[in-house]
């Protein structure tokens, strides 16, 4: 079988890594790239920089990947639907709900593949987690709490940081319980100067009964990504920034200690720290969104999804602007 042709429509910090993958893939071929902005990482090799999305499409490809500012994103993806383009677009969707289910529609009835990159579903860790949930190895999940924190990254300048990192934990949130979110109640700050939040805590439940909590911001000097999950048998702690999954499991031992037997509760027992093979997350995404293109067995983060995220974010900042908590 031919290999899928490739167009890649922006090649900044994260499309840079974008062109690396589509060259490193088997059954794909990167054959366009464009940025009007040029070519700053040099990874454009033997390919011409193109200056548009219709230059890009005019070259002919069957699969792009849109790694441009957020507020870009509607306007290519709507040209890329009407080309008969699968294309995976980067989180988020769009720039507003009205803009992401616009790209919903114009994909689904052109019976294409849309993708968004929300690449932690991809995170090795995340991976585990979730199958070890599903395998009952938590009993029942009473609560997921996410902290996403770091210094301010100045290539964002279009979104704050609930669309740029709080969808992440939105998304991978939503997934790994596999449950849509209920209500959710937030608060926001802004610090840096910008227009946009540099800092959330947002609280909420899943449809499902369980809670939730995030701390997202971009003013700590100290980078944390790091989600828990804590159920009837324990708590598993992932770290996507290194791949690590770490199990604290509930104690078996009864307690002797008069002053600790008094709480009723859980106690401290075994501590394991898995072991798995750690793919890029990266490379797992295009994997997914390649295989899914040739109708093969994939999970991809399709468009719809990325829609409900978006669909949340948004109800944080506006919570967070109203004071009230939103339902969905």
């Amino acid at each position: 079988m031919a290999a899928l042709r490739a167009g890649l429509l922006g090649v900044g910090m994260m499309g840079r890594h974008h062109a690396r993958v589509l060259r490193d893939i088997d059954g794909v071929e990167l054959v366009a790239i464009a940025d009007p902005g040029g070519d700053p990482h040099g990874v454009a090799g033997e390919l011409t920089v193109l200056s548009d999305i219709e230059s890009l499409i005019a070259v002919g490809i069957d699969i792009a990947v849109v790694a441009v500012p957020t507020r870009f994103h509607e306007d290519a993806a709507l040209k890329l639907a009407a080309a008969g383009v699968h294309t995976l677009v980067e989180k988020p969707i769009a720039e507003t709900v009205h803009a992401g289910q616009r790209m919903v529609d114009a994909f689904e009835s052109a019976g294409l593949i849309g993708a968004v990159g929300h690449i932690e579903r991809f995170n090795p860790a995340l991976q585990q987690l979730r199958q070890r949930i599903a395998a009952g190895d938590l009993g029942e999940v009473f609560q997921i709490a996410t902290r996403r924190q770091g210094p301010f990254p100045s290539r964002i300048a279009d979104v704050g940081v609930g669309k740029d990192l709080g969808s992440h934990d939105i998304d991978l949130t939503a997934w790994v319980a596999q449950s849509t979110y209920s209500t959710v109640f937030a608060q926001t700050a802004l610090k840096s100067g910008r227009e946009y939040e540099d800092m959330i805590i947002a609280s909420g439940r899943l449809a499902n009964g369980i809670i939730v909590n995030h701390v997202v911001n971009w003013l700590s000097p100290m980078k944390e990504r790091v989600t828990i999950v804590t159920g009837e048998t324990g708590t598993f702690v992932a770290d996507t920034s290194t791949g690590d999954l770490t199990l604290y499991a509930n104690g078996t031992f009864p307690l002797e200690w008069e002053s600790v037997t008094a709480f009723r509760g859980v106690s401290e027992g075994d501590v394991t720290r898995f072991a798995f093979p750690k793919r890029e997350p990266l490379r797992v995404e295009h994997e997914a969104f390649r295989d899914a293109v040739l109708g093969l067995p994939s999970e991809i983060v399709t468009m719809q999804q990325g829609q409900l995220t978006l669909v949340v974010v948004e109800g944080v900042i506006e919570s967070a602007r109203t004071g009230q908590s939103v339902s969905f």
